[in-house]
Order: C-alpha cells, then structure tokens, then sequence
C-alpha cells in the first residue's frame, strides 16, 4: 500500500454504489490506478490509497 496525495478531482466509484459512503472509489492517474475507501477523503496522512500498475488493475479486473 501507498499513500499519495492527489487531488479529489478525477475519483469515482461504480454506479452500483448506493448513496451511502461504504464503497470503494478509483481513479486512473497515468500510468497508476489509485484506489482508496470513500470515507478517507482527508488529510493524505490519514487516507490510505492504493497503486496499482495498469496492467496489474487490469489483471484483477479479469479476475471478476
């Protein structure tokens, strides 16, 4: 896991999520995928993100 401060713009989360804040958001920034849970939109030092490569979110998805 990596912690990275990027901006809010750019985050989404499926349109199967309900308007609740338990879900998960993704956003693709370059050559990363981000992911992080919808209710850490704070401070960076306190919102866990993850990184993953483009062909290693590419691979999980292939794996749903």
């Amino acid at each position: 896991m990596s912690t990275v401060d990027s901006a809010a713009d750019g985050w989404f989360k499926s349109s199967y999520s309900s308007a609740n804040q338990s879900c998960v958001e993704v956003r693709f920034d370059g050559a990363r995928v981000l992911v992080r849970d919808s209710k850490y939109q704070g401070t960076p030092a306190i919102r866990p993100i993850l990184a993953f490569s483009n062909s290693d979110w590419s691979a999980f998805l292939s794996t749903l």
